[in-house]
């Protein structure tokens, strides 16, 4: 069983309001609650942005970085790329993107400021247009998707008598949005480029994406990554020509063995550890089946005692999340709890109706009553759950994570730059 240990950042200024909320302040936090759970109960701890330094005092728990917050800086490289001298080439390859989404932004925008025109695009399509954070990139994607999805009910909206008839004060945008709506041209672009192996978009993209990863892969993903079967049937290595098994990769095996020399630094236990990978690695008839059809941990359970040292480890890592998103959560109810017309709740109040709230959550999910009827995934999609995945305004009151259920959706954290001390979202994950 795996529990997540959230310190939230923002709830911080309650507790000790004069602190300066540097590095050295957040390590001192996370070190005292690794402390109070036990530190060989801790996994891990993510965050957004820069490292938060535990692992002299801890070798064994590693900081990762979060994984979604890597994909929405990967996504602003290529859909708000910058016009800079260093620059120059993600620009050329990637500008008309920015383009597409102002415009559609334009679009949605016009439409949605103004009760007259909403009400006649109600009229006319049964999706509503998503809400859009402005630093949450993967939200723009989604909205361009949502646009091409409704292409035919907006050019019967601009078309309609309604919206001749209705007296619109400011009638030079009111032309430019219906020109955009029937514009074939400029739909054409949502196809984008044809990436393919030889383009130079291809190359592009290839390129942010190999940065980022560069950047987020870790020595806990790479013994992760090895410790899991179904990366060694065949089924997953004929899927693509450039696939090899964990143990063949030269860049895993040696992040896979940094991270195992932290985990037995004593010679004669790192030995009989790589003696186990050494025959998980090998084929065996009667579970060679079940790696690729059996889940990682399930595989575990039934075919690793014989490999006691590193089916404990592979209990505590496959079990673990890859972002901090889960935080997230804690923001949204701890904001809901303590507003400014409920300001003088105590924090440790506050912290108990946080508590409570998030586990009656978790406990509903177990119930038969969560995935059918009127209230079905009643935290995930509230009264808008009215089409798969629930609904169009999904995203615009959720903030779902990577380590929810198979049918949620997720928003990229907000932050724009990678490399800055702003707020991180925290979560120290462990095992017990």
């Amino acid at each position: 069983m795996i529990k997540e240990f959230c310190i939230i950042s923002n709830d911080l200024d309650n507790l000790m309001a004069k602190e300066y909320k540097d590095k050295h302040y957040i390590a001192r936090l996370l070190l005292d609650a690794i402390y109070e759970v036990g530190s060989h109960k801790v996994v891990q701890v993510i965050t957004d942005n820069a490292a938060i330094i535990v692992e002299a005092e801890y070798p064994h728990i590693f900081w990762t970085p979060c994984v979604v917050h890597t994909l929405n800086l990967a996504l602003k490289n290529i859909c708000a790329a910058k016009n800079t001298e260093k620059n120059e080439v993600t620009f050329e390859a990637c500008h008309w993107i920015t383009e597409i989404i102002d415009d559609a932004s334009f679009i949605r925008i016009f439409i949605m400021n103004h009760s007259m025109r909403l009400a006649i695009f109600n009229e006319f399509s049964p999706l509503k247009l998503l809400a859009v954070a402005e630093t949450r990139f993967a939200s723009m994607l989604i909205m361009l998707k949502r646009l091409r999805d409704i292409k035919k009910n907006l050019q019967a909206m601009v078309i309609s008598e309604q919206w001749t008839s209705y007296k619109e004060d400011d009638v030079g945008k009111a032309t430019n949005v219906k020109n955009l709506i029937l514009n074939d041209v400029w739909w054409g672009k949502y196809e984008g480029v044809q990436a393919n192996e030889t383009s130079s978009f291809f190359n592009v993209i290839y390129d942010i994406l190999i940065n980022r990863w560069t950047k987020n892969s870790t020595p806990l993903h790479c013994l992760a990554h090895s410790l899991n079967p179904k990366y060694y049937t065949e089924q997953w290595l004929d899927a693509s020509p450039n696939r090899v098994p964990p143990h063949r990769d030269i860049e895993i095996s040696d992040e896979r063995n940094k991270c195992l020399k932290r985990y037995f630094p004593n010679s004669e236990d790192k030995r009989k550890v790589n003696m186990e990978y050494a025959k998980f690695t090998g084929q065996k008839v009667d579970s060679l089946e079940d790696k690729w059809i059996l889940p990682p941990m399930e595989w575990w359970l039934i075919h690793g005692s014989s490999l006691p040292m590193l089916q404990s480890i592979a209990f505590k890592l496959l079990g673990q999340p890859c972002s901090s998103s889960c935080c997230e959560r804690n923001w949204s109810t701890y904001d809901f709890i303590h507003s400014l017309k409920r300001n003088k709740i105590t924090p440790k109040r506050a912290e108990d109706l946080v508590y409570v709230h998030t586990n009656l959550r978790l406990l509903s999910r177990n119930k038969e009553e969560y995935g059918k009827g009127k209230s079905k995934k009643w935290d995930i999609g509230g009264d808008t759950w009215d089409e798969p995945f629930g609904g169009a305004r999904l995203l615009s009151i959720a903030s779902l994570s990577l380590d929810e259920p198979k049918l949620e959706v997720f928003i990229f954290d907000n932050s724009d730059d990678g490399d800055n001390d702003e707020e991180d979202d925290i979560v120290i994950t462990g095992s017990s």
